[in-house]
């Protein structure tokens, strides 16, 4: 006897994330150009620069790549006076260059001598992270956190206070751990440890907001290099407070095990609607592009449905009925143009970034995928006739053939982009 199948309502409710969770919305201004983040506002996908901020024009360089990927806000390591004195100018070079992209600086140790001596600095960026384990310990930590925290308040600049447990308050740490050594029943180091992180972004937060700094101005971070911990973090941080959270698997590594840590921590925390923005932390490979976080991040949203940035390509896998690559070629080069496209159709065709195409290898799911997507080729397996149904809105349309058959879908899908979009398309 066949499960009856789900109704339409209760199908579409168990494949949806969890609706998001309440949290205060930040913005973050650079001219006329505002990014929101928090409420209702979309997840906001960050990346981080790798240049050294002293050479303002590699830097900008690198931000601007990063923002035409679709990194909504770039953060900028500001290390050192030489740093600092070059932000201003560094902001400058994108503003002439007509790229209004948020700026965020990184402080570490000595932020609170950076923003003060370098006005122009702590005026050229739209967002300060402030790391409370390096700002110094007692009396003298307390008020390099304070005079960072004035500057924000002087020219009204959100801030993230962004734990981490390579470099948590180790008195805070020990207090608690002595706490919890009192105890009839203690609790192991590792949850002690979480508790610390989310006492010291709490406490810090608290005190931020003691000392000037509206609420609506700070964003929470408690970032740690293990995926189960950092899931157990989050919803303890999610739990008890409603600053917006920012999210990111610190120290994620190289390849594909710093995309699939990331993506694990990442999609557990925002399928249960925590989460207001997110970076994903790779190590480039040898050559690679910087560019490559901002696109995995990007992936995570759309594939869990919150986002969409790209048309999504369906592929098949291949097994022993697609001996040919013909259609792994294919997928590749279709993905690879979509791409490539995006610049220009995002501002011609609005709504081009939900389009669905599938590029499948043989009969037994490529006719039904290619119906399922808004335009599907169903290439020959093996043993096949040399042909390949094209499927539009789930309707075969024509069939192609021959050598030219990666060209012909191509202009296929542009003239469908054309047609389906084009009369939304904005006017300047």
């Amino acid at each position: 006897m066949n499960a009856p199948e789900k109704s339409p309502v209760n199908a579409a409710q168990a494949a949806s994330p969890a609706p998001r969770r309440r949290s205060r919305q930040v913005e973050l201004r650079w001219g006329s150009h505002t990014v929101r983040f928090g409420a209702d506002a979309p997840v906001m996908v960050q990346a981080m620069t790798n240049t050294d901020t002293a050479d303002p024009v590699a830097t900008a360089i690198q931000v601007r790549e990063l923002a035409n990927a679709g990194s909504e806000a770039v953060r900028i390591t500001v290390n050192s006076p030489e740093a600092a004195r070059e932000v201003a100018y560094l902001r400058d070079l994108l503003d002439k260059g007509g790229l209004s992209v948020p700026l965020i600086g990184d402080f570490h140790f000595n932020g609170h001598k950076l923003l003060t001596q370098f006005p122009d600095c702590a005026q050229a960026l739209s967002k300060y992270r402030i790391n409370p384990g390096n700002v110094g310990r007692g009396a003298r930590g307390d008020d390099n956190f304070a005079q960072m925290i004035e500057v924000a308040c002087r020219y009204e600049r959100p801030v993230r206070i962004g734990v981490n447990w390579g470099s948590l308050d180790q008195e805070l740490l020990a207090r608690l751990m002595d706490d919890n050594g009192k105890l009839a029943q203690p609790l192991d180091a590792s949850a002690v440890l979480r508790e610390a992180l989310v006492r010291s972004a709490l406490d810090s937060a608290r005190r931020a907001e003691e000392l000037g700094l509206p609420g609506d101005r700070i964003c929470l971070s408690a970032k740690v290099s293990a995926v189960q911990e950092l899931i157990a973090v989050y919803r303890e941080l999610a739990g008890r407070c409603d600053y917006p959270l920012h999210l990111g698997l610190t120290e994620a590594g190289m390849g594909t095990k710093a995309i699939v840590a990331s993506t694990a921590a990442l999609a557990v925390l925002l399928q249960e609607g925590i989460g207001d923005t997110i970076r994903v932390s790779l190590t480039p490979e040898p050559g690679g592009a910087r560019t490559r976080e901002v696109q995995v991040a990007q992936e995570i949203l759309q594939s869990l449905g919150l986002r969409a940035f790209v048309p999504m390509v369906t592929a098949c896998p291949g097994c022993g009925r697609t001996t040919s690559t013909v259609f792994q070629h294919l997928a590749s080069r279709v993905q690879a143009h979509l791409r490539e496209r995006m610049p220009e159709w995002k501002s011609r065709y609005p709504g081009v970034e939900n389009l669905t195409v599938a590029v499948m290898g043989c009969v037994v799911n490529g006719p039904g995928e290619s119906r399922h997507a808004d335009i599907g080729i169903s290439l020959p397996g093996t043993g096949e006739q040399p042909v390949a149904p094209v499927f539009i809105d789930g309707e075969r349309r024509v069939t192609l053939k021959g050598e030219r058959i990666s060209e012909e879908f191509e202009a296929i899908v542009e003239d469908y982009v054309q047609r389906r979009f084009g009369h939304t398309a904005r006017v300047d």
